[in-house]
């Protein structure tokens, strides 16, 4: 059996949030280094830091984290790369295709149900950038047309940075495909996995941080 690969981000008070968000911090109330009989934290930060899975209700939907199904999150992927020309920082269907034909998969082949999108534009998560590239809706559309229904990338949200109405989002809601955010793609070679996602069963919550990681197939 192949080892695990851990894609998920180092949380840490070092970690960039979205400007105006809430940045992670710990406050130690007991401390076995100070005598005490145990060790004993209190953590706050907003639950989209780091790498994690949006519920539905963050953009307009009335799927809250703890009722989304696990059978989403967990079972085959592939990782695919972005090649070529990026039009107004969205990725587009024609970005993926030579990394998917690589995988041995043409135009028209339908698509494992997740899709992990290594885009290397978010590459410090310790230093906030506008940079980072986004989803275009249509690409959207066009892995759902082949069976895709959780998307994930290794950048803070799968729209741009300055994006006020959240495209990608909005198309990700009208066609079921679920959002995990801020992967970490860096020394993972595009192929065939099977994805371990968990998020945590906060009752009504937006969204929660998640321990991703990835299984070789093949």
């Amino acid at each position: 059996m192949s080892e695990l690969i851990d894609i998920s981000m180092e949380m840490s008070d070092r970690l960039a949030v979205f400007p105006g968000d809430t940045p992670l911090s710990r406050e130690v109330l007991l401390d076995t280094a100070r005598g005490d009989h145990l060790t004993l934290s209190t953590l706050r930060t907003t639950v989209h830091a780091a790498t994690h899975l949006d519920a539905p209700t963050h953009y307009g939907g009335d799927v809250s984290i703890e009722r989304v199904p696990l059978s989403r999150t967990c079972g085959e992927c592939l990782v695919a790369t972005v090649a070529g020309e990026i039009v107004e920082g969205r990725i587009e269907m024609a970005n993926l295709e030579d990394s998917l034909a690589a995988l041995g998969f043409d135009r028209e082949a339908p698509l494992p149900e997740r899709i992990l999108i290594a885009t290397g534009s978010f590459p410090d998560p310790t230093r906030w950038s506008d940079s980072f590239l986004g989803l275009e809706p249509s690409l959207v559309d066009a892995l759902a047309d082949r069976g895709v229904r959780l998307v994930g990338v290794d950048t803070p949200s799968v729209d741009t940075a300055d994006s006020k109405d959240l495209p990608a989002h909005a198309r990700c809601l009208a066609r079921d495909v679920l959002i995990l955010e801020g992967l970490r793609l860096g020394e993972v070679d595009p192929g065939r996995y099977e994805l371990f996602c968990l998020p945590l069963k906060l009752a009504g919550f937006d969204a929660s941080p998640v321990r991703a990681a990835l299984r070789r197939l093949g």
